[in-house]
């Protein structure tokens, strides 16, 4: 009987501790399963061989300027990024077929400020304007912000408002992608296929005000502007959105004032320094680096330079979460960048993408107080779970926080395993459809 009491007590301990394990040991499960499937490759960046006091400078240099062709990795990425990756701007060799294509990216976003700040909270407003009037709202934040940056680049790409049906092809297209990119749910290209033809169908018909210079196809014209503006742009200030506002729901005692610019800056630049966007950037070297008297990397070399392990290195090397560092801190001597290196195609959004972040949370802040219980990760695969309740309302109080939580941390469980086995069928998909490797041994770049 005795036994049967501590077999029961230990299989109740263990049943109740699976959150606290499995989702990260299925995280080392899938690494290993990966490495299995392409191998060994790439060096990484900072590590053993490039320190962190050379990672800007390695990031920097001219020879680190491959961008797919010769890694393996690039398939996988591709495979995640279609239709049309090879007309992707940050898959894009160099060369003149880069500079034609950033130099349309650049124009597109070369908007000012204020209108910048006018498009975000436009957006943003009509977004909550949809939320239940008067009550707390449980949302998804990334779901909540998906149509907000789906109508901001579709006006700074056609020039007018989002109808209801573009928005909606936009927001399932940019979904299908984030989802696919974290694991959570396989590719469904019918989906993506359905915003290539609308773009295609505009450019044709001469109403899409962006195009690519006349050596560029429409095809090609539509497959740029989907990756550049309808995956990237939609999916990364959706992703951004949701880690300042799950950021601030869950240390509402930091909440900045939503009337105080610098505040609200504080916080965002706190969030992408915490959270940042970019995992691992791969760039293959063109020329042989020298990083010091002993370290030399040859051409042909894959470098992950890898985010969030440098911006855990410098002055602001904690985990954190304290906007007012920024009191403090030098951004520049922080081993911080949210945008990339400037020298080595940094994003293009750097200029608009603060001022939008600013206004969006300023609106949101303005009418609500967030409250989250929910687990943080820089990845994100839950959408980012909070409650948002009108401000000068009751919010929810620490009983149902608490539920909250453990609903999280239960739902992290399934949300592993369903990584687990859609992250394992696209890599071994990708490995088998291998198209960025065809795509260079059969068309010449």
């Amino acid at each position: 009987m005795i036994w049967f009491v501590v077999l029961l007590a230990a299989g109740a301990v263990a049943v109740w501790t699976v959150p606290g394990w499995l989702p990260a040991a299925v995280v080392r499960l899938r690494e290993w399963i990966f490495a299995r499937v392409n191998g060994v490759e790439g060096i990484p960046v900072p590590g053993p061989l490039v320190g962190a006091e050379h990672f800007e400078r390695v990031y920097a240099d001219p020879a680190a300027d491959g961008r797919s062709r010769g890694a393996g990795l690039s398939d996988l990425f591709w495979y995640w990024l279609a239709p049309g990756p090879q007309m992707h701007q940050e898959h894009l060799e160099p060369g003149e077929r880069y500079r034609l294509v950033a130099r349309t990216t650049r124009q597109v976003l070369a908007v000012p400020h204020a209108r910048s700040d006018e498009l975000a909270t436009a957006a943003t407003r009509r977004r909550l304007d949809a939320l239940p009037p008067g009550r707390t709202a449980h949302v998804r934040l990334r779901d909540l912000m998906l149509p907000v940056w789906a109508e901001v680049y579709y006006e700074l790409v056609f020039g007018e408002p989002c109808p209801a049906a573009a928005r909606e092809l936009i927001v399932a297209n940019a979904n299908d992608v984030v989802s696919a990119l974290k694991g959570t749910s396989l590719r469904h290209l019918d989906r993506r296929d359905r915003l290539t033809r609308y773009l295609l169908g505009r450019i044709e018909d001469g109403t899409c005000p962006v195009v690519l210079p006349a050596e560029f196809t429409a095809q090609e014209t539509a497959w740029y502007l989907q990756g550049a503006f309808f995956n990237t742009a939609v999916v990364q200030m959706s992703e951004a959105m949701a880690h300042v506002l799950l950021g601030i729901a869950g240390h509402p005692d930091r909440a900045p004032d939503p009337d105080d610019d610098a505040a609200l800056d504080r916080a965002i630049d706190e969030t992408l320094r915490v959270h940042p966007l970019f995992g691992i950037a791969h760039r293959i070297t063109s020329a042989p680096i020298v990083v010091d008297e002993r370290v030399t990397l040859p051409a042909g070399s894959v470098l992950l330079f890898n985010y969030l392990a440098y911006q855990r290195t410098g002055p602001a090397a904690d985990d954190a979460f304290d906007p007012d560092r920024w009191l403090t801190v030098k951004r520049r001597e922080a081993h911080y960048i949210p945008y990339g290196v400037v020298a080595n195609r940094a994003c293009p959004a750097r200029g608009v993408a603060p001022v939008m972040l600013r206004a969006a949370t300023r609106e949101v802040l303005r009418r609500y107080t967030l409250a989250s219980a929910a687990a943080h990760t820089r990845s994100l695969p839950s959408r980012g779970p909070a409650y948002l309740t009108p401000v000068g309302a009751r919010a929810p109080g620490r009983v149902r926080l608490v539920g909250h939580g453990l609903r999280d941390r239960w739902a992290g469980v399934g949300r592993s395993l369903a990584q687990l086995a859609f992250g394992t069928w696209m890599v071994l998909d990708a490995r088998r459809q291998r198209l960025c490797t065809t795509y260079f041994e059969e068309v010449r770049p």
